[in-house]
């Protein structure tokens, strides 16, 4: 054993700098789990939900969203048509007239909202078509945070375009988007291409100036407006939906609610049975 004023023989340097290497691994890999090991569910409870086949958990709490960009973001604010709200945060869908309105906040990378979407998106197209609901967008970033990249914000800007284009246009692609959502560690959404193709499901979105404003980030700087007034909502987690504010029951247990629960509970919310 070398004495404490001796420098360690290269053999100990190596078994040293071996082992400090396996020491940052693991507490790297610590840090990952943490991040993975908790769904936060913005309901009237949270809700810790395992997705089936093991996926990694999703949500963390809303925090100050400061996700790298890319080096030529624009920096100018231009907000879409056909949004609403200071800086135009807000995207209100279905019939101005509908007396109820349902809040839903989202995030695009969120595994567990394109769980909710899924299962109940129907239901809520099925309240808006009838009139009962109009429904608005509180969009999220917060995944880029915490799980590092810039597939939320990126996806949010390629959103602003699409709203541009037109509220039925906007809420087409968003459902694209949520039924093509990559897995959130793989940031898929971080590539303009994949989000360009995915534009081509929905018919008539395409224009010139939808892939202008995709290619060149037209958006991203309202994008971070629209992060920012999700972060100041008081808002914790995604998927939340409220009917005229208060929180309605997404999960039960480790499922989402069926398609005549949550109606069950709009109407019920609305005062309407």
């Amino acid at each position: 054993m070398a004495h404490p004023n001796q420098k360690p023989s290269r053999k100990q340097a190596q078994k040293i700098s071996a082992r400090e290497r396996i020491q940052e691994a693991q507490r790297q890999e610590k840090q990952a789990a943490k991040r993975r090991q908790r769904i936060v569910v913005g309901v009237s409870a949270a809700v810790a939900l395992a997705l089936v086949g093991g996926t990694a958990l999703a949500i963390g709490t809303a925090g100050d969203d400061k996700s790298s960009s890319a080096a030529a973001e624009p920096t100018a604010l231009v907000v879409p048509a056909n949004t609403s709200g200071a800086d135009g945060t807000v995207i209100t869908w279905g019939k101005p007239e509908a007396a109820h309105t349902l809040q839903v906040f989202e995030d695009f990378r969120c595994p567990v909202c394109k769980t909710f979407e899924a299962t109940n998106g129907e239901a809520v197209k099925k309240l808006v078509d009838d009139g009962t609901v109009k429904v608005e967008y509180h969009l999220a970033a917060f995944l880029d945070k915490n799980l590092n990249g810039k597939g939320s914000r990126t996806a949010l800007a390629a959103v602003g375009a699409a709203v541009n284009e037109g509220v039925d246009k906007f809420k087409a692609y968003h459902d694209v988007l949520y039924a093509n959502q990559p897995d959130e560690r793989e940031d898929g959404f971080g590539d303009v291409d994949f989000l360009l193709k995915l534009a081509d499901q929905v018919p008539g979105l395409k224009t010139d100036a939808f892939v202008k404003a995709v290619n060149d980030r037209t958006y991203a700087p309202w994008a971070k407006k629209v992060a920012d007034a999700f972060n100041d909502s008081g808002v914790t987690g995604t998927p939340t939906v409220k009917l005229d504010g208060k929180p309605l029951t997404l999960f039960s247990g480790n499922r989402a609610v069926t398609p005549e629960q949550f109606t069950a509970q709009v109407k019920q919310a609305a005062g309407l049975q």
